[in-house]
């Protein structure tokens, strides 16, 4: 059994009413589902995606308005990203990021894919990744609902970063315990430190990799505004599911166990560089409780939070999106 690919990222924003309005529409994302963070009620849980709320599509957005900066750092997920079709959509994208006053890198190869970074209103690495007809795992499909032509549209998650002072010890998990394989490397961005390894699973492609970057000159990294806080990998079906809970408990890597997310289940890990992982289900996805044409709509609760509605609602900030 393998894991399918990257299911979901989970970040830290600062506001949610201006990171809808740059997932929404500088970006030009679905909000599939508005809710609350299941560990912290008072709070609300923000999840953009694809036409259709497909697993490997979503981004997700912790709201803490609280929150000080990030201060960038090791044992971290430094950057996401996000694919479009081809290298063509990333100069499409280059000329909205201008024309919007948002600063961005040139395009330049990573993995031998062309792309385009640039920061989100909190200050998160976000990356385009062109596909341009790579065979892998499959991506989402295109919101139309935008000023955004669908050709250039966003379709699904493209690879995390992550950021360690050692290498190995996550290596060993992601290829041990996790069966990823790896598929190359590339030079580091940052001068010279060792090349950024490659891992990819299921299928493989952009939607399916973990990059590891080794920096031993930095300090830990110090989340905030805009930090990464997990990321998240698919499983099919809860059969499986059972499985891969077996096997992380065996591995010996303190874990969550089984959590109920209703929309998906998750099992929760940290690696040995003390980033967070978690393991989630496709099933049974974010059309559960509302359906597809007015996903994020309203505010979704799970079945096991909905008799403390009111008192939810009471206690979360207005928050005014207009969709």
């Amino acid at each position: 059994m393998k894991l399918l690919g990257l299911h979901h990222v989970s970040i830290l924003t600062g506001n949610a009413e201006k990171n809808f309005e740059f997932y929404t529409k500088v970006l030009g994302m679905r909000l599939v589902k508005k809710t609350v963070n299941q560990d912290n009620t008072s709070s609300y849980h923000l999840f953009y995606g694809d036409a259709e709320g497909n697993p490997g599509s979503e981004i997700t957005f912790f709201d803490m308005p609280s929150l000080g900066r990030t201060y960038p750092g090791v044992r971290s997920i430094s950057s996401t990203s996000l694919r479009v079709k081809s290298t063509d959509s990333l100069h499409y994208w280059v000329e909205r990021l201008e024309r919007l006053n948002i600063a961005h890198e040139d395009i330049m190869k990573r993995a031998n894919r062309d792309t385009l970074a640039f920061r989100d209103y909190d200050g998160t690495n976000v990356i385009l990744v062109a596909d341009n007809g790579e065979e892998g795992v499959a991506a989402g499909v295109p919101w139309d609902k935008t000023d955004i032509p669908v050709e250039h549209a966003i379709i699904g998650l493209g690879p995390v970063m992550l950021t360690v002072t050692a290498a190995e010890p996550t290596i060993k998990v992601l290829t041990d315990v996790m069966g990823f394989r790896h598929v190359g490397s590339y030079p580091s961005l940052a001068g010279d430190f060792p090349a950024i390894e490659v891992f990819a699973t299921g299928e493989g492609g952009a939607g399916a990799e973990v990059h590891l970057e080794t920096r031993p000159d930095l300090p830990k990294e110090r989340p905030g505004r805009g930090s990464i806080h997990h990321v998240a990998f698919r499983i099919p079906n809860e059969e499986e599911f059972k499985y891969w809970t077996k096997r992380i408990q065996e591995s010996g890597l303190m874990n969550s166990g089984e959590v109920e997310r209703y929309y998906f289940k998750a099992l929760y890990f940290r690696e040995p560089n003390h980033i967070l992982f978690e393991l989630s289900t496709d099933t049974p996805g974010f059309a559960a409780d509302e359906p597809l044409e007015s996903l994020g709509e309203r505010l979704a609760l799970p079945p096991f939070l909905e008799p403390k509605r009111e008192q939810i609602e009471a206690q979360l900030r207005p928050l005014d999106l207009e969709l």
